[in-house]
Parts: structure tokens; C-alpha cells; sequence
């Protein structure tokens, strides 16, 4: 069992000893901390909570909104949500930040505190790292009791969200209603059940086939939205009866498509698609992280764009979205990011931009597909022993392609022509996870292999520099 405390949040797993598990304990102390970061840091003390269905959500809840409370907080209560609804609640209502209850696209037996700034944005990891060391210093102190947080309960904020998207001038109702889409979703039993259904009827497409819409939190597949896991609903298109296929994960942050037969549309291109939708009525540049696919930066290039690439981490793809002033974008796991909406990755405005160009599209979703740049990634990782120094691995890797491009934003990614390689360390173990991505799958893979021969022959070399 796990417990992770990282920049990214607080997530682990339930159950188990207070060592190795996210527990009442844990949770009540992390924020604590977060609770005296806020009120030390806004002019107000009112945050927001949501969460996602997972059946552990509910005693969470209930232990975050009761801290709160006791370090003087006061609670909008939205139950359940989505991570979008509740970055938007955040703005909407000017608290000093927000919760989120998910552990996205873990298993059931995951949850995790997310946590947000007033902007309704994950917070900084400076912020980050000050509460996880006052939580283990154990520097809080609760208020007396007459200066005891309240709580409201609001279950309107998913409506809201949608007609915010809907007021969109790029959404196109009347496109998407004309088009009489008929569409299967799988929700695997979690909150995108609620709010996908009622984005769909709002943009006119009544004709919906429900796969696991009951947010109960028994998600009834590993509920990543990757191509292994959607086979039932896949299997659903395949008898030639609907357009298009719409997974989302449990906290409706990631977005895929599956096309009219059942064949996946392909996670790296949810966002592919949407940018083209985008540039095509607002120019602009664009940013998604390193390990994304380069499809992006063609399609953004062929709008008169710039694209740009960020350290992996949606706090660092918002970063450098302000800073070049981008109009779209996200990561290449379905995440899409409209700032002309808000800074974070929205699974219900990328499905009413996505069926806005669709609508508008002559032909069919697999024939969309087929007009973007056809790039194939290959994953693979390199396990270490732990006396290996990864750094200098990763640096020796920089001077070996000195002469190809390379950008050391996040770990090292070689580009050569239009296929690259990106190497990052993990945080947690002696690992190096290897991106590789081309317009050939078997070259992608074959770029992979000759990277990690490559790293192989320079930990050979320095173990037997060291025992000469």
C-alpha cells in the first residue's frame, strides 16, 4: 500500500496502516496545513470542496470540510463533481482556494487531496512544499470554537460550468444539434456520469447510449481512458449504429474519443483536434507538455502558431501558457486547457468543442482522424540500481546528442527531424522513463531501444571506469 506526498497533491492508498495509506489522520493534518496556508495567504477564508464518487469520497469529505471548520474555514460543499467544476467554483465564488477529492485515473482503492489557489489553479510547489513541512513539523493550531467555520451545500455548480461552456462563441449548438450525433459514453460509475450527459443534451445530442453513468465509485474497468481499457464500449460501436465514442476518467479532467467503428481516435489527438477547432477561429499559439505528440505542433504551425513545450505537470503547461500567451492547450493524455474559459483541463468543454468541429466537419470521425499527422509513442522505461547516478546519465545522454536538438526544460529530449525521445527521472525510484514517438510505430520503438543501448553502454563504461 501507498502513501505519496509530492508538488502534485497528497494521494495514496486506503486502507492499511497510518505509514503507508492515505488515512483520517493524514488527511486531517495535510490540511490543517493547507487550511493555514490559505488563511495566512487571501483575504478571505472560504474554499471550496468537491469530489469524484470514489466510495472512499464520502468519509474523506467529511474529515476535510470538519477540518476546515475547526481551523476556521468556511466550506462550499459541492459533493459530487468534477475537477473542472470545482477550479471554476473557485473563481466563481472568489474563495481562497479549493479541494478536490480524486485520485484521477488511479484504481478504486486510490484517493487524494488536490489542492487550489484562489485562481482555482493547482497550487505552486513552493506552496506545496511549506505545507508538507508544516505538516510534518506539526505547525497549525485550530481556532476556538466560537470562530468555527460553516459550511454551505451547493450541487448547482456542474449546471453553471456547462453554461459558461455553452456561452462560448466557438461552441456551435445549432451545428452540433443539426447533426443529430448519436454517441455512446462510459463514465466508469463515477461523476462524469452527472455532468456528461447533461453537456450533451444542453449542446442538442439526445440520442445517447450509457455505459457506467451510475457515479457509485465501482468503476467496472481500470479507469484510465486508454485503448485496452474501453472494450466494451468500442465493441458498442462496432455494430455501425453511432458517430462517435466518449470516455472520461473518474474526475472528468482527461478526455478520449472512440470513432464511429469502435476504433480508438487516439488520446495524444483529443487535443490535436480541439486546437485545430480553435486556430481555426481564434490564431494563436499553443503549448503541451514534452512527452506529447508533435501532431500539435504541426497543426499549430500550419495556423501561423507557435508551439511550445513544457516541463511535464499541468502546473508547469499553465505556466507556460500565460507566458506565451496561448490560446489552447493541454497534455497528450486527452487534457484540454481553454483559457478563455479557465487554466486547467476540462474533459466537458473539450467534448463541446470537439463535436463543434466534428459538426462541422464534412465526414465522419475516423475520416477526421485520418486528416492529422499520423505520429505513433512508444513508452518504455529503464530500471536502475540505486547507487546509479540518473543525473549524470541524463547528462551524458545531452553530450552524447549534443549535435541534435535538445531542450533539458525536463529531464533530456532529442529531437531528430520530426521524431524525438524524451528521458525523465522519477521521483520516487531509480527509474528513467523513455517517450519515443515517429510516424513509423516500429521506428518509435526501434529510437527507444537505441537509447536505452546507449544508456546501458554508459553505465557499463562508468562501472568499469570505477574499478580501474
Amino acid at each position: 500500500m501507498t502513501l505519496i506526498k509530492s508538488i502534485s497533491g497528497i494521494r495514496g492508498t486506503i486502507g492499511g496502516s497510518t505509514e503507508d495509506s492515505l488515512n483520517p489522520i493524514d488527511a486531517a493534518k495535510f490540511i490543517s496545513t493547507y487550511a493555514k496556508w490559505i488563511l495566512e495567504n487571501s483575504d478571505n477564508n472560504k474554499v471550496v470542496l468537491g469530489r469524484d464518487a470514489r466510495v472512499s469520497g464520502g468519509w474523506l469529505a467529511d474529515i476535510v470540510s470538519g477540518t476546515l471548520q475547526a481551523m476556521g474555514v468556511h466550506v462550499i460543499n459541492l459533493g459530487l463533481s468534477t475537477t473542472p467544476t470545482v477550479e471554476m467554483a473557485v473563481e466563481m465564488e472568489e474563495a481562497a482556494g479549493g479541494i478536490i477529492l480524486t485520485a484521477s485515473h488511479n484504481p478504486a482503492n486510490w484517493n487524494a487531496l488536490k489542492l487550489l489557489d484562489s485562481k482555482g489553479e493547482f497550487i505552486s510547489a513552493e506552496a506545496m512544499g511549506e505545507i508538507l513541512k508544516n505538516a510534518e513539523e506539526g505547525n497549525f493550531e485550530f481556532v476556538d470554537y466560537k470562530k468555527t467555520g460553516k459550511v454551505t451545500h451547493d450541487d448547482t455548480y456542474i449546471d453553471k460550468h456547462i453554461e459558461k461552456i455553452l456561452a462560448l462563441p466557438m461552441v456551435d449548438v445549432e451545428a452540433i444539434r443539426a447533426k443529430d450525433f448519436k454517441v455512446v459514453i462510459d463514465c466508469v460509475n463515477s461523476t462524469g456520469g452527472i455532468a456528461v450527459p447533461k453537456i450533451l443534451n444542453a449542446l442538442g445530442v439526445t440520442q445517447i447510449e450509457e455505459l457506467y453513468c451510475e457515479p457509485n465509485g465501482r468503476f467496472p474497468h481500470n479507469p484510465e481512458p486508454l485503448p485496452e481499457h474501453i472494450t466494451e464500449l468500442s465493441s458498442t460501436l462496432q455494430n455501425g449504429n453511432y458517430h462517435l465514442g466518449i470516455i472520461v476518467d473518474p474526475d472528468v479532467d482527461r478526455l478520449a474519443f472512440t470513432t464511429e467503428d469502435g476504433t480508438p481516435f487516439g488520446e495524444e489527438y483529443t487535443l490535436v483536434a480541439v486546437a485545430d477547432y480553435v486556430l481555426e477561429h481564434k490564431k494563436g499559439n499553443t503549448v503541451s507538455n514534452m512527452s506529447s505528440t508533435r501532431a500539435l505542433r504541426d497543426v499549430t504551425e500550419k495556423h501561423g502558431g507557435t508551439y511550445t513545450a513544457s516541463a511535464v505537470g499541468e502546473v508547469n503547461v499553465v505556466k507556460m501558457m500565460k507566458d506565451t500567451n496561448a490560446v489552447i492547450g493541454g497534455e497528450g493524455n486527452g487534457g484540454v486547457i481553454l483559457p478563455e474559459l479557465h487554466y486547467g483541463r476540462d474533459a466537458l468543454v473539450g467534448i463541446a468543442l470537439f463535436l463543434s468541429k466534428l459538426a462541422k466537419f464534412n465526414g465522419s470521425a475516423s475520416m477526421l482522424r485520418q486528416s492529422y499527422p499520423d505520429y505513433h509513442i512508444s513508452k518504455n522505461k529503464i530500471e536502475l540500481t540505486p547507487e546509479i547516478d540518473v543525473d549524470l546519465i541524463l547528462q551524458k545522454m545531452e553530450e552524447k546528442y549534443a549535435n541534435q536538438p535538445v531542450n533539458t526544460l525536463d529531464g533530456v529530449k532529442i529531437e531528430f527531424d520530426k521524431e524525438w525521445v524524451h528521458l525523465r527521472k522519477s521521483n520516487t525510484e531509480p527509474i528513467i522513463r523513455i517517450y519515443s514517438e515517429s510516424a513509423s510505430e516500429q521506428t518509435a520503438e526501434h529510437l527507444a531501444q537505441k537509447i536505452i543501448s546507449d544508456i546501458k553502454e554508459i553505465i557499463q563504461f562508468k562501472a568499469e571506469d570505477s574499478d580501474a
